[in-house]
């Protein structure tokens, strides 16, 4: 997996350590108020929710403490977001910031503002085994499984249209299903529904994030030869606010002086 960063600093205990120390003039004064950070609670290494205790972890966990104490907050409030409620959360000013597998897009910069990117992944096409699919090609005349409100599935269509997979027209769509000229495309409610749709062959194939799809990659399944394309995942804000620019500031100093460089070796899951 791809792992973008500025490089900076010494890495591990001794930088996270370091980085306590450090003040960015930014945000409230230090110490007060609470921080609501939109997060995901089902992806192991990013962001997971034990519900035995109660606690996250993760990447975007100890982003999102290291980067609310930068900033001056003196709490941190996790509200479990999916890729369908986010947009709107963010909007409505239920959570003040996403940390939660976010790519950064054309689309979404419109509504809201983005950090560097923190996290570089890639849309992979998970297929069982026992399939024998080896190739995009062989997606033709078949159904794919997507998340539905992720943004796999237009990218997906993209990645399928340039290789002349699909055609242009779209001949039905709906929130759960799109037929195109060449393949159909399943919109699951959610990740887990989507892995069993896969386990029952409802789908021939699975379009998601790597980093999401390797909570559910087991010995009998692959992924197939052809990436689907590039993701960077920023915190988003909302457009234009007070907050866009101390989170974008906040950030580039945790690339900069290899903070999240540390959080990204302390839960690689390739070690």
């Amino acid at each position: 997996m791809k792992k973008t960063l500025r490089r900076g600093a010494a890495l591990g205990a001794i930088l996270l350590t370091l980085s306590a120390f450090v003040l960015t003039g930014c945000g409230q004064s230090q110490g007060s108020g609470t921080l609501k950070v939109g997060v995901r609670d089902d992806i192991v290494n990013f962001s997971y929710l034990n519900e035995n205790t109660g606690k996250h972890y993760g990447l975007e966990i100890d982003l999102a403490n290291e980067m609310a104490k930068r900033l001056g907050y003196a709490d941190v409030e996790f509200v479990t977001v999916t890729p369908d409620t986010r947009k709107d959360m963010l909007l409505n000013g239920e959570v003040d910031c996403v940390v939660a597998t976010y790519s950064i897009a054309d689309t979404r910069l419109e509504n809201f503002d983005f950090s560097a990117p923190y996290y570089t992944d890639s849309t992979v096409v998970m297929v069982e085994k026992s399939s024998q699919l080896q190739d995009i090609y062989d997606l033709k005349g078949l159904n794919i499984g997507t998340m539905a409100g992720s943004n796999a599935s237009p990218l997906l269509a993209t990645k399928l249209f340039e290789l002349g997979i699909i055609g242009e027209n779209v001949i039905s769509n709906s929130d759960t299903f799109t037929q195109y000229e060449g393949v159909s495309v399943t919109k699951a409610p959610s990740y887990d529904e989507l892995n069993v749709l896969l386990e029952r062959g409802d789908v021939d194939a699975a379009c998601m994030d790597r980093c999401i799809a390797q909570t559910y990659m087991d010995s009998d399944r692959k992924f197939i030869e052809t990436e689907i394309a590039a993701q960077e995942y920023g915190v988003a804000t909302q457009k234009d606010s007070e907050l866009s620019g101390k989170v974008a500031e906040v950030i580039d100093e945790m690339l900069e002086d290899g903070t999240i460089e540390g959080f990204i070796s302390k839960w690689d899951w390739e070690k």
